[in-house]
Order: structure tokens, then sequence, then C-alpha cells
């Protein structure tokens, strides 16, 4: 499954990383802790977090995710955004809090 399919299946805001849009997802991780994430995140995976600034997109580069979902509407900083754009990793939004958003994303990839 691609990033793209998870924006239309879960009704996702893009903010950025459009050329990203085709990247496939292996799997997520749910965490607001950068370390954790860069500890414990696969590359391909989709990160579920509330943070918005610049570092997220160090650190999901660095791992080459595929994509960044940001939980209770909020939108990232427009560093972040500009980061997003050079690295085609998309950041993604919704309202829905992250055990929301991570349940029906885990059905979505084991289908």
């Amino acid at each position: 499954m691609n990033i793209e399919a998870i924006v239309k299946a879960l009704d996702l805001k893009v903010f950025s990383g459009e050329a990203g849009l085709s990247r496939e997802v292996t799997g997520g991780y749910v965490s607001d802790l950068l370390s954790d994430v860069m500890g414990n995140a696969d590359a391909g995976y989709v990160w579920v977090t509330l943070q918005t600034h610049k570092n997220v997109m160090a650190i999901a580069s660095l791992k080459d995710l595929a994509g960044v979902i940001l939980v209770n509407s909020h939108k990232p900083d427009e560093s972040t955004v500009e980061q997003s754009n050079e690295e085609n990793i998309p950041i993604l939004g919704t309202e829905m809090s992250a055990f929301e958003v991570t349940g029906r994303l885990y059905e979505l990839i084991n289908k």
C-alpha cells in the first residue's frame, strides 16, 4: 500500500511532500519522542506524531520513512514543510487522535 492510498482511505490532508505520495508503506510507528523513533522505526514506515518542528523531517529522512501523519489537527511549521518538499517525504494531517488513526492505519496495512 502506498501513501496516496492511505490518504484516500483515511481522508488525510496533505500538507507537503506530494512528490512522495507513491512511496510504499511497510508499517507504522507511533511516538512523540524523536530518539525513540530514531531507534525503533524502520524504513518504509509511516510515523504518527504530534511533533511539528523541523527535526521531525531530520528523523524521517535519516530513517527513510514513507511519511509522517500529524494528529489532533496539528500543522507543520513552515521550515518542516520546506524540508518535507525537499526530501519528498509527505507530511499528512488528521483531526483524529493518535489512538484512532493508528488503529485504522493498522487495519489498512494488514489487510
